[in-house]
C-alpha cells in the first residue's frame, strides 16, 4: 500500500481537468506559490454532508481560469497568434480552444455514484471524448518556426521582456529573420504577452492558481482530513480493498489497466459508499474553503489586481473572439 499525500495526485488531477494544458499552452511561468506560511490550521467550522464533487466552488475561483473562461482565453490567444503570423505574411491556425474537463468531477476521486457504477473508475468525459483533443501539429518550415516561437536555443543570461509593455519599449530578446524584426519567444509569445502580462504590473496568472493548488496540499495534510482519509480507508478494508488514497486507490488497487472492467466498477462503488459513509468529501471541501478564505484574506489586494486584470482579459478575448 502507498501513502496517501494529495501531491503524488494533484498533476495527474489537473492533467486530467485539462486545465494544466490550458496553461501551459499559454506560455506562462510560476513567479511562487502564493503559500500564506502560516503552519497552524485554520477554524473551518461543521462540515456539511456532500458526496459528489462535480459542482462544487472554493473561494478562489473568482481569480483563477476554469471551465469556459480556459476555452475563451485560448481561443484568444490563437487570434492574436494568428495576426502576428500574419503580419509575416504566415497563414497559420491555431489549435485548442476546445471545452475543458470538469476540475472538480475527480477533486476528491470519484464521488458520483451513478458514474461509478457505470464507468467504475474510468472517466466518464474522456470516454466520450470530451475535454481538450489537440490535433497534430503543422509542419512548418524553418523560417516560419522561427517566426512562431523564436530562436529554439535561448541564451538564458539575455534579459526577455516580461510583459507586453517591456517589449515594445526596449526590444529585448528580438531576432532579425529575413530583414524583419521578430519579438523574443516569436508569435506565440507576443500573444501571450499581449494578453496575459500587457502590462508591467500585471500579476502573474499563475499566482492564484498556486494558491489553489497550495490550499488543495495544505487540506489534504490537515488533521482533520487525515482523519477522516483513515476512516474512508478502514471502510474499504473491510471489503477488502486495501488503499489510503481516496483521490486515486486504482493505483493501489491494480486497476489502472482496466479502470473500467466489472471488478474496478464494484471497487468503485464501495470507495464511493465510503466516501459517503465517512463524508470525506465533505469535510475536505470545508478544510479546504478555510484554507482558502485564509489565504485570500491575507493577499487581498494582490488578488483583487488579478481580479480586475482578469476581468480586463476575458472582455479582450470576447472581442477578439467575437464574443464581446
Amino acid at each position: 500500500m502507498t501513502s496517501s499525500h494529495p501531491s503524488r495526485t494533484l498533476p495527474r488531477l489537473l492533467a486530467a481537468s485539462g486545465l494544466l494544458t490550458a496553461l501551459t499552452l499559454t506560455g506562462c511561468s510560476s513567479t511562487g506559490s502564493g503559500a500564506d506560511g502560516d503552519g497552524r490550521e485554520p477554524e473551518a467550522g461543521d462540515a456539511p454532508r456532500i458526496l459528489n464533487s462535480a459542482e462544487l466552488t472554493l473561494p478562489l475561483d473568482a481569480y483563477i481560469l476554469r471551465g469556459e473562461r480556459v476555452t475563451l482565453l485560448t481561443r484568444a490567444q490563437n487570434t492574436l497568434v494568428e495576426q502576428c503570423m500574419k503580419r509575416y505574411g504566415f497563414r497559420y491556425t491555431g489549435q485548442g480552444g476546445d471545452r475543458v474537463l470538469n476540475d472538480r468531477a475527480r477533486l476528491y476521486g470519484v464521488s458520483d455514484a451513478e458514474q461509478a457504477a457505470r464507468y467504475g473508475y474510468s472517466n466518464p468525459d474522456l470516454a466520450s471524448g470530451g475535454g481538450e483533443r489537440p490535433a497534430p501539429a503543422a509542419q512548418l518550415g524553418p523560417n516560419e518556426s522561427l517566426f512562431l516561437h523564436g530562436e529554439k536555443e535561448v541564451d538564458p543570461s539575455k534579459p526577455v521582456p516580461m510583459s507586453q509593455e517591456e517589449a515594445e519599449q526596449t526590444g529585448q530578446g528580438a531576432i532579425t529573420v529575413d530583414g524583419q524584426k521578430v519579438p523574443a519567444g516569436g508569435c506565440r509569445r507576443e500573444s501571450y504577452l499581449k494578453l496575459y502580462a500587457p502590462t508591467k504590473d500585471a500579476v502573474d496568472i499563475m499566482l492564484p492558481q498556486n494558491m489553489a493548488t497550495d490550499s488543495y496540499l495544505r487540506a489534504g495534510e490537515d488533521s482533520r482530513v487525515r482523519k477522516v482519509t483513515a476512516e474512508w480507508s478502514a471502510c474499504m478494508a473491510e471489503k477488502g480493498y486495501k488503499s489510503d488514497d481516496p483521490v486515486s486507490p486504482q493505483e493501489d488497487l491494480g486497476f489502472q489497466s482496466a479502470p473500467g472492467s466489472p471488478q474496478a466498477i464494484a471497487a468503485a462503488q464501495q470507495d464511493v459508499a465510503c466516501k459517503e459513509r465517512t463524508n470525506l468529501v465533505g469535510v475536505w471541501h470545508t478544510v479546504q474553503t478555510a484554507y482558502q478564505k485564509r489565504v485570500i484574506e491575507k493577499n487581498a489586494e494582490t488578488l483583487d489586481l488579478a481580479k480586475k486584470q482578469m476581468e480586463d482579459r476575458l472582455r479582450l478575448a470576447a472581442q477578439l473572439t467575437g464574443n464581446g
